[in-house]
Parts: C-alpha cells; structure tokens; sequence
C-alpha cells in the first residue's frame, strides 16, 4: 500500500460519498489545553465512516461479481453501509442479522434496500448463515472491518482531514473491529511525517490491548460496553497494521464514554453515538501528552436510538 494508491481510493469512492465537515470548539479546546479538530463522520451518509469502506469494497469487485451481489454479517453501522452502497451501485445486498438486533436498525437495513436474513445471536450462526448464501447465491462476502478493501476505504476519513489540516501531532480514533484504527494509521503514515495514531477503547472491551501486549489476537469474554459498535475484535488483516505502528491504546471507563459523549452533545450540539465518544474519552483521559497539541479526533457516526441515551 502507497500513497499513489491511497490517493486512488479516495478519487475512486469521492463521488458516493460525502466530504464530511471537522467541527472545532474553543470550550472544548479550553477543557484539553489542545486544539482539537473533530472529522464529524457522524455526518457521513448513512451516519458513519463505514459508508467509506463499503464503497470502496463493492467498487473493488469485478462485474461478474457485482451481479450474483454481496453479503456480510453486522447488526450495526456496516449492516446499513453495505446496505446503501450495493443500492447506490445497483447491486443485491444480503444482510445476515441476529434475529435478536433492533427493529430501528433493521429498518434501517430494509430502507436502504438491503435484504436482511436472521440468524441466532452468536457468531457461529451468523457465520455459519453468510457462508450458506454465499455457496447459494454466489455473493461475494465483504467482512466489516478485516478486509483489505474496506480498511482502504476508511482510511480516506484520515486523508480528508489530513487535507484540511496537515499539521497535526495526532489522531484520535475508536478501536473495534479495527478497520478504522488500521485505515487511519495507513493514511498518517502516507499523508505525513510525523502525526502519530492513538485509539480509544472501552475497558470492557479491550481486547485490543490485549492484543498489543500478547501479539496475538485476542477476544472479549464480555460486552458489556454502552460502546456497542466496538464489541467486536481484530482481525488478521488489520491486526498487523496496528500491531507495527499505532502509538498507544487508552482504554476509557463506562462513565468516561459517557461523560465524552454528553460534553460533545452539550457543547458541539451534534449526535454522536457512544462508540465515537470514545475517542474523544481517550484525548480527555491523556491531556499531559496532548497539552498544547493540535489533535484531530474521527467522530466515527451519529446512529444511536435517542429512546436509549445513557445520560
């Protein structure tokens, strides 16, 4: 992977997706003692940076491919970006979902032309069901986060704001699956010389951190995090990336996820869904190495039930 190539994604997907805004706040800057430059993918079609990845990987496939269509498994943001990319590309989506997802977020799924098929609530089922489709339909499966394609495509949330702002010390990414961690240390690497990546992730979930002190890949034995689009873990492909380059992982409290996220709503006026505030978590939670900095922080999307707010 080069810049060339990077630069080429980006041309590539431009015309799909939006350039989203980077919101600053000088109350917020007084808070951290650093200029923060917040990349509001929270205003991405379909409302997250995955719309980026799903683009990208669909746009990778040859027309044989684009017409027996694509299937992944997701109950979150890439369940929707999938969704809505394969329509804006006139191909079928199938949709593996646990049958126990939110009604909102298979609405959601269904709206934007995805075919959604149910599965039990754990990951052998969900696996299990995507790979029958594919064998039966002929799909082709894009993973969410562990897949070279979409880990490019994330990556251009990083170049946009890279673009906008070139001085940066660092910047502030959530970890889950990893695509975006992975896409955002692509694009800092490429695009500068000496902005750093730091993750933000949720103690309930940290096996990201694990995973850094181990070397190998690890997994949670819980969930329990507000933070539900990160309950998910690394993979092979985007694993090596962070292993080898990204600066550090802070892993953040419940109630210093949901502390950021208020701040945010309150002060910025914008929604964010508590998987983003995360990141915002971990710069609150490291003022000493960022005082006086300039950081940018990827607001990864706004999709969350405001029937279910934690403040």
């Amino acid at each position: 992977m080069d810049k060339f190539t990077l630069q080429k994604v980006h041309s590539l997907i431009k015309p799909y997706i939006h350039r989203t805004p980077v919101l600053t706040s000088q109350l917020l800057n007084g808070i951290c003692e650093a200029e923060i430059f917040f990349k509001c993918e929270n205003f991405q079609k379909m409302g997250a940076f995955k719309m980026r990845g799903a683009t990208h990987a669909i746009l990778s496939l040859t027309e044989e491919q684009k017409s027996k269509g694509v299937v992944t498994h997701s109950s979150g943001n890439f369940a929707q970006a999938l969704s809505l990319a394969a329509k804006n590309l006139d191909v079928k989506a199938y949709i593996v979902m646990p049958e126990n997802a939110p009604e909102v977020k298979k609405d959601a799924v269904r709206t934007y032309g995805g075919f959604i098929v149910e599965c039990d609530s754990n990951v052998n089922a969900r696996e299990q069901e995507a790979a029958r489709i594919q064998k039966e339909k002929g799909a082709t499966f894009i993973h969410p986060s562990n897949d070279d394609n979409v880990i490019y495509g994330q990556a251009t949330a990083a170049i946009e704001l890279l673009e906008d702002y070139n001085n940066l010390d660092y910047i502030f990414t959530p970890v889950g699956g990893g695509g975006l961690l992975a896409g955002t240390i692509l694009a800092a690497n490429h695009f500068t010389n000496t902005c750093k990546v730091i993750a933000g992730e949720p103690m309930e979930v940290d096996d990201a951190y694990r995973s850094l002190i181990s070397g190998k890949i690890e997994k949670n034995e819980t969930t329990n995090t507000v933070a539900d689009g990160l309950r998910t873990y690394l993979g092979d492909r985007n694993f090596p990336i962070i292993k080898a380059h990204v600066e550090e992982i802070i892993r953040v409290e419940e109630n210093e996820i949901i502390e950021a996220m208020k701040l945010i709503w309150e002060r910025m006026k914008i929604v964010v869904e508590p998987s983003s505030a995360v990141a915002f978590a971990a710069v609150l939670k490291d003022k000493k190495r960022i005082k006086n900095k300039k950081i940018g922080v990827i607001i990864s999307g706004g999709n969350v039930d405001i029937s279910k707010l934690p403040f």
